[in-house]
């Protein structure tokens, strides 16, 4: 695993008082254990230059905040007795859940990164205003961090990914055209049904997917990439120098409305010709799957895994209709992909969502015409690759986004000490 020291966490400034140098040694220690694994503490005294004194009361305190445990015994080869390693604690985690037009999908890990929920669910967000989602969205997240607890681990805080503009600070949607949402206040609606020491917080899905596969994915440690979302509408997250970008009001990523054909298609937003009403799983389906597209069901939509399971069997049948519809949508993902190319000059667009399922058949026509419209062509060295994640990318950034605020200030997290032994009896 990559750290998220740059993608996820601001700077920090040089600490002007004892608890502001605290909570920085503090966090420089859990930061140190994730990165490098358990340590004894005299290794990370040694690593980050701490006194040694320091650092044993430092993890006297994250052992109390349950944020670490003592695992064995660390050999290091040098003499005298050998210290006990301090590794990442499994008994603290988050959650993350996206929700978007036809799914909701969650996952829950711990704190040392491990999976411990995974799963997604078709849901029709169209079919349902915005109280009934909302109170869908927290009868799941209620769930999700019951299960969490069930096996054995407390969540801290959840994520909620939403496709559209985000005010982060408040936790607002401010705009979410293909859910139909309008300055909706998701943290505070979640907060009246969930613990209330529990963090909220709501972000942007394909920037959340984006900080997962910096971490996690198939680019992991790529420290120029952009992350495209393949969803009903298309979404993006953009790393530069290993930093998520959000520009001035944390609105970037909306790459799915660049304007691309003045002649085109009304989208969701209101506009015509916009990215999405060119690549977007509906408009495949539109194209490849006339008689299941988007808005013709009664009843719940069906999985978008299903759609584009459907869209393979055709291709696999050899239907040219379906495939001159997959190779229209590749041609017009690398022309899109070329305007991110000549603004960002990433090293790889990862290609999430539906994307990553039909990879293979859109990236040839992808490529060629990415290296036929960036200005800087081959010279880029930019490419396509696909996502390992799934859809479940944008849910497993959002819990990522809980776990670097635990490490970015272990003081907030603050929970009852584990059961002894003696206690259990």
């Amino acid at each position: 695993m990559v750290s998220k020291e740059r993608a996820g966490a601001g700077s920090v400034d040089e600490p002007t008082d004892q608890l502001a140098l605290r909570r920085a040694n503090l966090s420089r220690t859990l930061r140190h254990i994730r990165t490098n694994g358990p340590r004894s503490r005299a290794a990370i005294a040694a690593a980050t230059g701490l006194h040694k004194a320091t650092v044993s009361s430092l993890v006297d305190e994250l052992l109390s905040r349950r944020l670490v445990r003592e695992i064995g015994t660390e050999h290091s080869g040098a003499a005298g007795r050998p210290g006990r390693g301090i590794a990442l604690s499994p008994d603290v985690g988050a959650v993350g859940i996206e929700i978007n037009v036809d799914y909701l999908a969650v996952h829950g890990s711990d704190l040392t990164g491990r999976t411990v929920i995974e799963k997604r669910v078709s849901f029709d967000a169209k079919g349902r205003d915005v109280e009934r989602c909302l109170d869908d969205l927290t009868q799941a997240a209620q769930r999700s961090l019951a299960e969490l607890v069930r096996r054995g681990v407390t969540p801290v805080g959840l994520t909620v990914a939403v496709p559209g503009l985000v005010d982060v600070a408040r936790g607002v949607v401010v705009l979410a055209p293909n859910l139909g949402w309008r300055d909706v206040p998701v943290a505070t609606r979640l907060a009246h049904g969930l613990d209330p020491d529990l963090w909220i917080g709501v972000d942007n899905d394909a920037n959340l997917a984006a900080l997962a596969e910096y971490t996690w994915g198939v680019a992991a440690g790529t420290d120029d990439l952009v992350y495209l979302t393949g969803e009903v509408g298309v979404g993006g997250g953009v790393i530069v120098n290993g930093r998520l970008l959000r520009g001035a009001d944390g609105f970037s990523g909306e790459v799915g409305h660049l304007p691309l054909d003045p002649g085109g298609d009304l989208c969701g937003c209101g506009r015509v010709g916009c990215w999405e009403t060119k690549v977007g799983l509906a408009e495949l389906v539109r194209r490849a799957t006339p008689d299941a597209a988007y808005g013709l069901e009664q009843g719940p939509i069906p999985d978008p895994e299903e759609r584009v399971a459907e869209v393979l069997r055709r291709l696999g049948r050899g239907d040219k209709a379906v495939a001159a519809a997959v190779a229209e949508v590749g041609r017009w993902l690398g022309h899109g992909g070329a305007i991110l190319v000549n603004l960002f000059n990433p090293r790889v667009i990862v290609l999430g969502g539906y994307f990553a399922e039909l990879a293979d058949h859109l990236i040839p026509s992808a490529q060629a015409n990415l290296a036929r419209l960036a200005v800087a062509s081959t010279a880029a060295r930019c490419h396509f690759v696909a996502s390992h994640l799934g859809f479940t990318a944008a849910a497993r950034g959002g819990a990522g986004v809980v776990v670097e605020r635990m490490i970015e200030d272990p003081t907030a997290v603050s929970l009852a000490p584990a059961p002894t032994l003696a206690a259990a009896r």
